[in-house]
């Protein structure tokens, strides 16, 4: 038997460990339509369904565009987002079956990517990847890790 948690999937190819995480967050999501509003606090943040969606979608298009802006030799664009640091208004709305259908299809297609990407890519280009930062490997492993966003908001079922 397979145990695909995020943690898991480090140990699998680097397409493995984000789409891995993909479906773990979207098995949390699978509950979060009896979400009762109430934002939850872990360590000095507030969360949300439509955040952690929000937060997971933003890292994933992030370092996608980090990796392809090093693949054709160009600097990546610098980090502006707000991250988990804001709770928007739209964080705060209600989780429904449509936006879980939205974060199904966005996410999955996002993971698509990332894993097609990723697996047109050598070993040697995986671990010495141009550019600064990190290599293409351990980017993917890094972006794995967004599963802490769905995580904190947890299984609501």
């Amino acid at each position: 038997m397979h145990d695909d948690t995020p943690d898991r999937a480090h140990d699998d190819t680097p397409a493995r460990a984000v789409t891995a995480m993909v479906d773990h967050v979207l098995a949390l999501a699978e509950s979060w339509t009896a979400w009762d509003g109430t934002p939850v606090h872990v360590d000095d943040r507030v969360y949300t369904p439509h955040k952690a969606i929000r937060r997971v979608a933003d890292h994933l298009v992030d370092h996608l565009a980090e990796l392809e802006a090093r693949s054709a030799g160009e600097p990546p664009l610098p980090d502006h987002w707000h991250a988990s640091a804001v709770t928007t208004p739209a964080d705060l709305a209600p989780f429904t079956r449509e936006d879980l259908d939205e974060a199904r299809s966005r996410l999955t297609r996002l993971a698509r990517i990332w894993a097609v990407r990723l697996d047109a890519l050598t070993d040697a280009a995986l671990d010495d990847s141009p550019g600064e930062g990190w290599s293409f490997r351990e980017l993917a492993r890094h972006v794995a890790e967004s599963a802490y966003y769905a995580d904190a908001v947890g299984d609501l079922s």
